[in-house]
């Protein structure tokens, strides 16, 4: 058996964020790294956005190196099969046994996948560096892709592709793309930007099932009509890898349960990233999935295991860039909500408010400078009642 002082369970960017922030207080203590993939940590959210339409940001840069030293050791391919609470340690399904002072749990999501559709060559659930990889070499050339999912890695790998010499066809669920985060106006712009570029949609539309045949794939849609094309990638979200965390006791609802200090009920062991589900200082309990809270979460969880007595009180932001549109948001987007927009251009530059209540729920800003996210957060933190008049000219768009 191996002991180490630090052992996370996870190879993703929380797991080299928290080996960052162990770093910064603790330079000799051993660490473990546990990942299920064939890989080490990347920067993610390169894979659909930066890799495909940014030329200075090459293909090196997406790597993260959390082996940083000789007291911390990376293992791939190495997934954990059980934890033991009362003998402090972790099994893999290789039968390894590693010991732990303090445990991190790291462990993300696995994507949503249709049961008579299963991965492959040219069937994609995109998540990883290999899923990237294989998706540039089926790309290009004008080949016909389909994309399915009208939310963030949908809209935005069928953006990438059509910058890149391919045909794209997206599927969505809703009419028009767009229409369930953004009010009306906006997601009125924001699908006519994808036509525009030459995107084909088919909105209100899903997938039964596909069968490959050498080079292509037939997709056979809800409708009952058939579409061909070179390859398939599916967005459809991920669910919390819990599994470990309730096996071994830890109380999970939607997530892993974690205080004000990301650590469970166990005070040996913590959680962070896509599996936490937190109370957030502004928005109450959540679990969030976007990189900002893999940043600063990891970072944070390393300085909590390595003795710091900080709390975790950052609300994040999440983010996509697709075309010309840039937008940055906190809280919650539901254009079921009230809205208040303010606009310094039509649908080119502006804040929306979420409102519930007269209570702002969530703040969208799209193509302003980042530094105007602190006072969405100010925003958020606002008990009291909110109006169109309290709001437009609240955060500067200029």
């Amino acid at each position: 058996m191996q002991r180490h002082d630090y052992l996370i369970i996870g190879g993703g960017m929380v797991a080299a964020n928290a080996v960052n922030g162990i770093r910064e207080h603790d330079d000799r203590g051993s660490i473990a790294i546990l990942g299920a993939e064939p890989d080490g940590p990347v920067t993610r959210p390169a894979l659909s956005k930066k890799l495909w339409t940014d030329p200075e940001f090459t293909y090196d840069r997406i790597w993260m190196s959390p082996e940083q030293d000789e007291h911390t050791t990376l293992y791939t391919d190495t997934r954990v099969e059980s934890i033991n609470r009362d003998e402090k340690t972790v099994t893999t399904a290789s039968g390894e046994v590693h010991g732990y002072g303090r445990l991190l749990l790291a462990t993300g999501g696995t994507v949503v996948t249709l049961d008579d559709l299963p991965a492959g060559d040219r069937v994609l659930y995109f998540r990883t560096v290999r899923d990237y990889d294989r998706l540039r070499e089926l790309s290009g050339g004008q080949r016909h892709i389909v994309v399915v999912g009208g939310s963030y890695i949908g809209t935005e790998i069928a953006a990438a592709l059509v910058q890149n010499d391919t045909r794209v066809t997206l599927i969505y669920p809703e009419e028009v793309l767009g229409s369930k985060m953004f009010p009306k106006s906006l997601a009125s712009r924001f699908h006519q930007t994808y036509l525009d570029q030459g995107v084909r949609l088919l909105g209100g539309r899903s997938v039964d099932n596909g069968q490959v045949h050498g080079d292509s794939i037939t997709l056979a849609l809800d409708d009952g009509s058939t579409l061909e094309a070179e390859a398939v990638v599916f967005g459809l979200g991920v669910t919390p890898n819990v599994a470990l965390a309730e096996q071994a006791g830890l109380e999970v609802d939607d997530g892993v349960v974690v205080n004000e200090r990301l650590q469970t009920r166990d005070e040996a062991i913590f959680a962070a990233g896509d599996i936490a589900r937190y109370p957030d200082r502004i928005l109450g309990r959540q679990r969030i999935e976007h990189v900002d809270h893999a940043n600063q979460s990891g970072t944070t969880v390393g300085h909590i295991m390595a003795g710091s007595q900080e709390r975790y009180d950052h609300t994040p932001y999440f983010y996509s860039t697709v075309f010309d549109m840039a937008y940055k948001a906190v809280g919650a987007l539901d254009s079921s909500l009230e809205t208040v927009e303010d606009w310094a251009t039509p649908q080119q530059q502006g804040v929306v408010y979420y409102l519930k209540d007269g209570r702002v729920k969530g703040v969208l800003q799209l193509n302003m400078d980042p530094d105007k996210l602190d006072k969405a957060r100010a925003v958020l933190a606002d008990t009291s009642p909110q109006s169109e008049e309290t709001l437009k000219g609240r955060i500067g768009i200029a």
